[in-house]
């Protein structure tokens, strides 16, 4: 047996110990899922050139290649996000954490080995199964052991931590920009085996929160299947959050994947030299990663005025304009680098709203599952769209598809009217 749920903390002086070790545990994966996620975007185009052996990242089959290995990593995202869902209802969610961040950790190292593009794009598939599912387990681990009023601004915590890890990466390739390449490039990748070094931690400190204990027992380790996302009421909550997170990311990721194209292409025009080009897309990049993270607390305080639901739609619609405004019409290097694309940035903070809104819609032994397959389906959306822009991009205008892109944030915003407020708490 176990004992009754104690009253909730209001203060951070009432958080017990086992709160605060969820906590450190599900941020530090947050923290190095950012800093996995990001260091093959930002060494992309070298390190693929090498692997090809061709002459500039201007011959077509690097930004082929490219869009397949960023592709197969947006699947293997998606297909983890499900299969470690699943092992988090099935196993618990300290089990499952263990797993996931070992997982990424491990295969991330790996990409430093590969010889071929299709062996880098195996790496990055496997590391990727970690990263989606660490989403949701880490999600659930929170929102079964903090206190629940506190979720937004938890939210935006955990996202925080994925914004520092993405400007960690980014001081790694500058740093590791100094050594001799192309090797520069594979060691990159050796910082991502760092995290294993947390399951030790995860396995010998995080206990299994006891909402799910209590659940297994209560079932006789019976567990309901997958199936049952797709019955009853439940299944309405399944489709309307999978849809807005479908479009949404989609939207997301395109903008991330090919603004700095649209910045560089800008750049070019403009005969800006090679160094100075190397210089200004990094800190682009920085500038929005950054004010995203204000973003990220503002959904938070948005969330405690006017709950989840309308917030997110509010920061999609908003999130439509932002892009829209910065390329319905062809702007110069700076506007769109020191306004528009950090404004995208910082309405991009409607993504931590998801963190610890999403679990609480399903019940304890469907929570990881139902997150991790709502959230991480639009992963195969957005997979798709890569491949499609990596075809289209040589011979295509980059404003005009980011343009185009914008409006699936704005069909996420119309549909999130649909999504549910009242959650399933045990």
């Amino acid at each position: 047996m176990h004992p009754a749920p104690a009253p909730e903390a209001t203060r951070l002086s009432e958080i017990s110990p086992q709160q605060w070790k969820s906590g450190i545990a599900a941020w530090l994966g947050w923290l190095f899922d950012g800093l996995e996620l990001h260091l093959y975007t930002l060494v992309a185009a070298p390190l693929v050139v090498h692997l090809l052996g061709v002459a500039s990242a201007a011959d077509p089959a690097v930004k082929e290649k490219s869009a397949y290995i960023q592709a197969a990593f947006l699947v293997g995202w998606a297909i983890g996000g499900a299969f470690f869902g699943r092992l988090g209802d099935l196993l618990g969610r300290s089990r499952a954490l263990a797993l996931t961040v070992l997982t990424y950790a491990l295969c991330t190292g790996l990409c430093a080995f590969a010889q071929t593009w299709w062996q880098l794009m195996i790496f990055r598939f496997v590391a990727a199964l970690g990263i989606g599912g660490e989403w949701a387990v880490g999600a659930s681990l929170l929102a079964e052991t903090w206190p629940r009023a506190w979720r937004p601004w938890l939210a935006a915590v955990l996202q925080s931590g994925v914004n520092l890890g993405i400007l960690i990466a980014a001081a790694v390739v500058w740093l590791l920009a100094q050594l001799p390449h192309p090797p520069a490039e594979r060691y990159v990748f050796l910082v991502g085996v760092l995290p294993a070094l947390l399951v030790f931690w995860i396995r010998r400190h995080v206990p299994e929160p006891a909402t799910w204990q209590r659940a297994e027992e209560s079932v006789q380790h019976k567990n309901p299947g997958v199936r049952d996302l797709f019955r009853g009421a439940l299944a309405r909550t399944t489709f309307h959050v999978t849809g807005v997170c479908a479009l949404s990311l989609s939207a997301w990721w395109l903008f991330i994947f090919w603004q700095s194209q649209h910045l560089r292409k800008i750049l070019a025009a403009a005969n800006t030299p090679a160094a100075e080009v190397g210089r200004l897309i990094p800190s682009a990049f920085f500038v929005m990663i950054a004010v995203s993270i204000v973003g990220n607390y503002f959904a938070g305080w948005l969330a405690t005025r006017i709950g989840n639901r309308r917030s997110i739609a509010l920061m999609f619609w908003a999130l439509f304009a932002s892009m829209a405004g910065a390329f319905m019409v062809p702007r110069g290097f700076g506007e769109l680098a020191w306004f528009w694309i950090p404004l995208v940035g910082f309405f991009s903070g409607v993504f931590g709203l998801f963190t610890m809104y999403l679990p609480p819609l399903f019940p304890v032994l469907l929570r990881t599952t139902g997150a991790g397959f709502c959230y991480n389906i639009g992963r195969l959306a957005a997979a798709a769209a890569s491949i499609i822009f990596g075809w289209a991009a040589p011979v295509g205008d980059f404003r005009l598809a980011l343009l185009a892109s914008s409006f699936l944030a704005l069909g996420a915003a119309v549909w999130a009217w649909w999504l549910p407020e009242k959650t399933l708490e045990a």
